[in-house]
């Protein structure tokens, strides 16, 4: 059982209480409770089942522009007492730093809506033993799978943030998680692959069966891998790897990157980064959404930004302290996006794979090739190779590299967007990268 919203408040509230007797000019207190249960299971035997409860507090003081942090896992109220103390002393201490304030009054969320992000069903373990069960012994039916692994998580947590300007809101969510991984051998190889499936409400995760068929699939269908040459050529990336192009996006810009200029999209607000093609939204009320909230790590509220529009960059993800850094206000994004996706495409999955007499269809990337200062991309891959849409053979061992800045403006979508993550893309086709390969 989770901590109430009374508990987190009762202790949010002793916590400002002492901060402000002490002097602290500003405080901001936040409070979270979160239970974690996974049972795994390895080739259709249990392998572990534990259960995780996290009691979690931190505070930041302020005296003036001087500013300092302490958090501790012991909600005691000797031990807060103790803590808050300790924290005053050392932000007497501390430098001062202009940039230093908690937000803007008016930025703050006010109305918070129900985002629907917490399930009262609790999954016993019983039931999650008999789930992974059914998917492993789906998994396995064919006899090319010679391992499985799979697990099941079901998380419950609620958080609470408070400043000393009034405000104080709080969230509950929940989530329930299942994998399966699968190794799969023939005479030539041997071949790993997976799928997943979280969402917010028990009901609405994959069926046991469709998650193992799934996985069984994606691992056979990439034994006996051929090598190809080096040229270039238009990848496709799976929806599963899409969204990692978006996240490196994302990362490039926050505004901690940007005022610090270490990312390859600084100065580029107002300038055409993608095709007229591509719009990027993040959208925190999507109910159900697995990034949705009413306000960010700082309690300014989080509102539907469209970071580009026909291809131009409209706005950077923006916190307080670097937002005054780079003389722009908080877009509630402390803490990185929400629900961030690309929007459809105009075409099918079957007319992009058609697009090219000969591309690569990317299903996974090896290593962190991403260079967010210099735009250079470059990871190990391994995919298929389609000619005139046609998956032909498996290929592995390769390299694709590009420049985000020539990768994002050869961007073409296909029209097949699901929301299974908390950053989304449909199928994604860049033109003219660099493949490497024997």
């Amino acid at each position: 059982m989770i901590k109430d919203h009374k508990f987190l408040n009762a202790k949010a509230s002793f916590c400002l209480d002492i901060a402000k007797k002490l002097g602290a000019t500003d405080t901001s207190v936040t409070i979270g409770h979160g239970v974690s249960e996974t049972v795994n299971f390895r080739n259709k035997k249990l392998d572990e089942s534990n259960r995780s409860d996290d009691l979690a507090f931190s505070i930041d003081t302020y005296i003036g522009k001087k500013k300092s942090s302490i958090s501790s896992s012991n909600l005691l109220d000797d031990n807060l007492k103790n803590l808050i103390e300790k924290c005053f002393e050392t932000t007497k201490n501390t430098p001062e730093d202009e940039f230093n304030s908690l937000p803007d009054k008016n930025l703050l969320a006010k109305n918070i809506k129900n985002l629907n992000l917490f399930d009262e069903t609790h999954v016993e373990n019983e039931k999650k033993i008999s789930y992974l069960k059914e998917l492993e012994d789906t998994a396995s039916e064919d006899k090319k799978i010679i391992n499985t692994e799979s697990s099941f998580t079901e998380n419950k947590s609620n958080y609470l943030l408070a400043n000393s300007d009034g405000f104080c809101g709080s969230f509950k969510k929940s989530s329930f998680s299942a994998s399966c991984v699968t190794v799969a051998k023939d005479e030539k190889s041997m071949e790993r692959d997976y799928e997943y499936s979280s969402k917010r409400f028990f009901s609405e995760i994959k069926d046991p069966k469709v998650l193992g068929k799934l996985a069984s699939h994606q691992t056979i269908r990439k034994l006996g891998p051929d090598k190809i040459g080096s040229e270039k050529l238009s990848i496709i990336f799976d929806k599963r790897i899409a969204k990692n192009i978006l996240s490196a996006f994302a990362g490039a810009i926050s505004s901690s990157a940007i005022a610090r200029g270490t990312s390859f999209l600084k100065d580029k607000i107002n300038k055409q980064v993608f095709s007229d093609r591509i719009n990027i939204i993040d959208k925190p009320d999507i109910i159900k959404g697995l990034g949705s909230r009413n306000f960010d790590a700082e309690g300014v509220k989080s509102e539907t930004l469209n970071l580009v529009e026909q291809g131009i960059l409209k706005n950077y993800l923006i916190d307080t302290y670097n937002g005054k850094k780079l003389n722009l206000k908080s877009n509630g994004r402390a803490g990185g996006t929400t629900n961030l996706y690309l929007e459809n495409g105009k075409v099918n999955f079957e007319e992009l794979l058609k697009s090219n007499s000969k591309c690569i269809y990317v299903t996974e990337t090896i290593g962190h090739g991403s260079n967010l200062v210099t735009g250079d991309y470059s990871v190990g891959a391994t995919g298929f190779l389609v000619e005139d849409g046609e998956f032909k053979y498996p290929v592995s061992e390769i390299t694709i590299a590009g420049n985000f800045k020539d990768m994002f403006k050869n961007i073409f979508l296909a029209n097949d967007l699901d929301f299974e993550y908390s950053t989304n893309s449909p199928t994604m086709m860049i033109e003219g990268m660099t493949v490497a390969g024997k």
